[in-house]
């Protein structure tokens, strides 16, 4: 299967089913001398694993990370550090009347029309439990940004038409932002966050489920980094949050209301404060052509509902001879009613990959960073 590494310099390779033995990753690029332990990968493990709350699948996973390379004495060594994360909770007779039956909504019928063959039991390679390997490589991506004074928050901004604007998530200071995020399971604002429960429990009940949104924020990002043509770090960012199964739509800044206003509203303004270059807005969410502008980087992603809902739904299976049959399936199992929670914590490992990988490269941009490394001269 293609498509399974990402980034240039900070690469993540995953692999594993939401069925098989285990899920892993192996990353390479990672520099020697970072300290990491497997608890620094489980600190964002716990955030992302199944069963925790009502909001969640009742599916119970340990996610216990065992680094099996690329770490000696709790160090990097510049190695590929290999991770892997067991699975111990299979109950894959659940899906024995998927074998020939395609769910609506999920990828089911494309992978069968791609490769021939599928792994029906919780959508193998497909499954949101793959979400987990990227999570252990965001961890260590989240390490080395913290050394280099740069923090990647996010927290569920909306849940279906339960919602924080633009303007309440970006007041938040970051003190706040982390507070709200690991106090609540949903939105910051208790209110909202209490009807957007009492909504998931009432959907849960019906058989149902919700999509919504997740706010994410990089703070301390140099201005410069992301290339100006193909790999703008906008781009970029669009790519691994698109990456993750669910996402339907990712803005920056002002994201689509920026085509409502006007250039002398959306353009932001530059100013000096105490010697600082500053901006009196963010409707460029810090990207400005395809490079960070040293402001604040803000982003959105907005998730589809889970797919996976027991009402019966309209499809089709395959039959004996390879022909194919209109059916009603009822889809079993254990689901999420809705993904976005848990997807938090995703969106932030995947966004800190990227601006790593981004910052690497931003390394050969101008001679005297090479002159820091490798000249020798002393005079």
């Amino acid at each position: 299967m293609a498509g399974s590494v990402f980034g240039k310099n900070f690469t993540v390779s995953t692999f594993g089913e939401s069925h098989g033995a285990a899920l892993g990753c192996i990353i390479d690029g990672c520099p020697a001398g970072l300290e990491l332990s497997e608890d620094d990968i489980q600190e964002y493990l716990d955030r992302r694993k199944p069963g925790t709350s009502a909001m969640t699948t009742s599916r119970k996973e340990a996610d216990k990370a065992e680094i099996l390379s690329g770490v000696y004495e709790g160090i990097t060594e510049g190695t590929p550090i290999a991770v892997i994360i067991r699975n111990t909770s299979q109950h894959s007779s659940d899906y024995d009347n998927l074998k020939d039956t395609f769910r609506p909504g999920h990828a089911d019928l494309c992978f069968y029309e791609k490769y021939g063959t599928r792994d029906h039991r919780g959508g193998g390679r497909s499954s949101g439990r793959e979400t987990a390997a990227r999570v252990a490589a965001g961890a260590v991506a989240q390490k080395i940004l913290k050394e280099l004074g740069i923090n990647v928050y996010a927290v569920t901004a909306s849940l279906r038409n339960i919602k924080m604007t633009s303007e309440e998530l970006s007041a938040l200071d970051n003190t706040a932002l982390i507070s709200a995020r690991d106090r609540s399971t949903v939105m910051p604002d208790e209110s909202r966050a209490a009807l957007a429960e009492e909504m998931i429990k009432k959907y849960r009940a019906e058989n149902d489920s919700a999509g919504g949104s997740v706010y994410i924020r990089v703070e301390g990002m140099p201005a410069g980094i992301g290339e100006p043509v193909f790999d703008k770090l906008d781009a970029m960012l669009a790519k691994a949050l698109f990456s993750i199964g669910a996402v339907k739509a990712v803005e920056t800044g002002a994201g689509i209301h920026a085509a409502d206003l006007k250039g002398s509203e959306n353009n932001d303004n530059i100013r000096i404060d105490e010697g600082h270059i500053c901006f009196d807005t963010n409707n460029s969410g810090g990207i400005l052509g395809g490079m960070s502008n040293g402001d604040r980087i803000e982003l959105r992603a907005w998730f589809k509902p889970t797919p996976s809902i027991f009402k019966p739904q309209n499809t089709i299976k395959k039959l004996p001879d390879g022909s194919f049959e209109e059916t009603v399936l009822s889809i079993e199992g254990r689901h999420d009613p809705v993904v976005v929670p848990r997807a938090v914590v995703v969106c932030e490992c995947m966004t800190a990959i990227t601006i790593l990988d981004a910052l690497m490269s931003n390394v050969n941009s101008r001679m005297e960073n090479l002159k820091k490394i490798y000249n020798k001269n002393t005079d």
